[in-house]
């Protein structure tokens, strides 16, 4: 009953979001912190054993798979400095401070600290990115960014705590599990990809291929951490490769396929940030002598080492590169100071945070108390709240003041209309070809709706160009939308009420029911 409650109360809190300014994740998070001190509500401890195996793996899959493998390789640079450089650098840098503001705090747990909350999350920043419509550059670094780094953050996380514990971790023995963790989790993904691939290309039904497609992303996490390979790693790996082969599945299965991850990332996005309000009692629990100011004081601190860490690293990585390298000047045009700050401003923590910070052990290697355990996690609540609020809501205000250059949709539609037309005429081409076969003979009439829905497919784009309606103010795309649901609606109503007389059987509704439902969503996706 507590999981259904939490899913059913998420959703409803995340539909709720989207008819407000506030971002989905904000609002969850503080209904997460308002709920969890309502009286009869159940304690929902995170359980890093459920997080990171069951969790991650589609949220990451799904995340990885709408992205472009092709403009991440175009980013590749600005994302590897981020997702691995970046979070090595606030690791060290966060746990020094930590060391140093925190009496009795050992350097190996606050390394540990500086582990835990170093990645900005794959989530949020897709989450918050979408909202605000970033810069379709900036997107792509964000995003690929957030695919790569819990990877490292997690093997930081795990050479820090041996470290930590007693088990004796050396500096070669940590880029030693570093390299077989960057390594292997890539390997073992592209071991997986081609065969997945393979597999879902001659599954011959909609519904084996989807149920596949669930499957892939908990096989390749499984399978990496079996041999202590990143499964981070190879869920990213797989998930690009079936994102840009996606187009040889055929199109009964991309149509299901998006519904179906379109629901599991929606209750899953919803469910991981309601979760993190949620863990507010349980973290205040036990913090003992640091209750008070002493522990207001630590986390702002840890907060604002963790905000200005991104910007000293962010500002180099941008502009060293260019000072150092006369290619990359000539490739890249000259940044601004603009998009380093929001980059900088974007780095919104999250639920693998608190995940790894749950997974901290409660007795060091000797049997003793693992010291300030208690601390650690409340410092990266506060750290994930903090950034989650704060850099959350000012987000979209910023952009907007800083007139960030969005996307040209104007642009966009010209390529997409060029695009259509050039396909148009290959698809007319092999009409023609096919037609001249008399083992293809058709009659006028239907030979005449294959091209009249060619002609529809080539100028709907251009249409969009268009002005719009001088009486209704719609644009020539509302208007054939609203049309042809109006047309299908009143075929709908016939059907129904034939259904109803007994001139048709249920079973007969349903097929023309799809059919109709086909043609919908056809005209919606022209229109769109």
């Amino acid at each position: 009953m507590p999981l259904l409650l939490l899913v059913a109360g998420s959703a409803a809190i995340a539909a709720a979001a989207r008819r407000t300014p506030v971002p989905a994740p904000l609002l969850l998070v503080a209904a997460g912190l308002v709920i969890s001190y309502v009286p009869g509500v159940p304690e929902y401890t995170l359980d890093p054993h459920v997080v990171l195996p069951l969790l991650l793996p589609p949220l990451l899959y799904t995340s990885a798979s709408d992205s472009s493998y092709l403009d991440l390789r175009a980013q590749l640079r600005p994302v590897a400095l981020l997702s691995v450089g970046y979070v090595l650098f606030a690791t060290f840098v966060v746990g020094w401070a930590a060391y140093l503001i925190v009496p009795e705090l050992p350097l190996t747990a606050a390394l540990v600290l500086g582990a835990v909350v170093a990645p900005p999350d794959a989530v949020a920043a897709t989450a918050v990115a979408r909202r605000v419509g970033l810069p379709s550059r900036i997107t792509t670094i964000l995003q690929g960014e957030s695919l790569v780094n819990d990877a490292t953050a997690i093997t930081a996380y795990r050479v820090a705590l041996a470290a930590a514990v007693g088990e004796g971790a050396t500096w070669v023995g940590g880029i030693g599990e570093f390299l077989l963790a960057a390594v292997g989790g890539v390997g073992i993904g592209l071991l997986l990809m081609v065969p997945l691939h393979w597999l879902r290309t001659h599954l011959k039904e909609a519904l084996l291929q989807n149920t596949l497609s669930l499957l892939i992303p908990f096989v390749a996490y499984a399978t990496a951490e079996q041999v202590h390979a990143s499964g981070v790693l190879a869920v990213v790996v797989v998930a690009l490769y079936l994102g840009h082969r996606a187009w040889e599945v055929d199109f009964a299965t991309r149509l299901q396929e998006e519904a179906v991850w379109k629901m599991v990332a929606f209750v899953l996005e919803s469910a991981v940030f309601a979760l993190i309000g949620l863990q507010l009692p349980v973290v205040l629990r036990g913090l003992g002598e640091y209750e008070g100011l002493s522990a207001a004081w630590y986390a702002v601190a840890v907060f604002l080492v963790v905000v200005a860490s991104r910007f000293v690293w962010v500002y180099p990585a941008t502009f060293l590169p260019r000072l150092l390298s006369a290619r990359i000047r000539e490739r890249e045009d000259h940044p601004t100071w603009k998009a380093p700050f929001v980059i900088g401003w974007a780095g919104m923590r999250g639920v693998v945070s608190l995940a790894i910070a749950f997974s901290i052990p409660l007795t060091m290697h000797h049997g003793e108390p693992f010291p300030e355990r208690n601390l650690i996690l409340f410092l990266t609540f506060t750290t994930v709240i903090g950034t989650l609020v704060l850099q959350g809501l000012t987000l979209p205000p910023l952009i907007r003041f800083l007139k960030l250059p969005g996307r040209d949709a104007q642009a966009e539609t010209l390529a997409e209309a060029n695009a259509q037309a050039q396909a148009s005429r290959a698809a007319e081409r092999r009409l023609d070809e096919l037609l001249a076969d008399e083992r293809n003979a058709l009659p006028p009439p239907l030979a005449d709706r294959l091209r009249q829905v060619l002609e529809r497919r080539r100028n709907s784009v251009w249409e969009r160009l268009g002005q719009a309606n001088p009486v209704t103010g719609e644009s020539v795309d509302d208007t054939y939308r609203r049309l042809s649901r109006e047309m299908i609606s009143a075929e709908r109503a016939v059907f129904v009420k034939l259904r109803d007389g007994r001139y048709i059987d249920d079973e007969m509704l349903r097929t023309l029911l799809r059919r109709l439902d086909l043609e919908e969503a056809a005209a919606y996706r022209e229109a769109a």
